[in-house]
């Protein structure tokens, strides 16, 4: 038995804090987990900014709302669900993740959550377990299931170790560079084949 477990953004959806550092001209933004390791120095970071210039979670949800999955993903995955059960492993936040889900089908997700103050002011976060992808990775195989994992970051790269097979997805030339051992793939049919390889 086989679950793949798979990352969310710059796998299947655009970064959506590259989409709202876009948006509002706050290049500072840009920064994902493709350049820092270290998830809650990054979101520290980002709150401060968001902070600072005075952005909620409406203004993002805003931006949100303009993003459509990756070309082909939806198919992608609509074909690897065929075949396997799959499960979104992303260290972004519920209240992100919502209306993208509903886009791909209504996939299952794990994810996180914002702490949202009434007027709107994201106050912090709460994370759902400590690293959550190797944890929920860990926690499917101690259930009897075999996993499958693909992602592009750096946080990805636990749950991609972890499991039986696992690929990188349009990841960084430093991390493909860094970790020749996984098979790196651009297109969702290379992936898509090499899952089904594995199954």
């Amino acid at each position: 038995m086989t679950i793949t477990c798979l990352d969310l953004e710059g796998v299947l959806v655009p970064e959506i804090w590259i989409a709202f550092s876009e948006a509002t001209g706050i290049p500072e933004l840009k920064r994902t987990t493709r350049d820092e390791p270290d998830y809650d120095k990054l979101m520290k970071f980002r709150l401060d900014i968001l902070e600072k210039k005075g952005l909620g979670l409406k203004e993002i949800q805003d931006v949100i709302a303009t993003i459509d999955p990756l070309p082909g993903a939806k198919e992608f995955l609509d074909e690897l669900r065929s075949v396997c059960q799959t499960i979104i492993l992303s260290d972004t936040f519920s209240q992100f993740a919502a209306p993208l889900m509903k886009k791909l089908g209504m996939p299952t997700i794990f994810c996180n959550e914002l702490v949202v103050a009434a007027d709107g002011k994201i106050t912090g976060y709460k994370m759902r377990c400590e690293k959550s992808k190797l944890t929920t990775v860990k926690a499917l195989q101690s259930i009897g299931y075999d996993t499958i994992a693909s992602g592009d970051s750096f946080n990805d790269l636990g749950m991609i170790q972890a499991s039986k097979a696992g690929f990188l997805f349009r990841s960084t030339e430093q991390i493909k560079k860094d970790y020749p051992q996984y098979p790196a793939f651009e297109e969702y049919a290379d992936l898509l084949a090499a899952i089904k390889a594995n199954i």
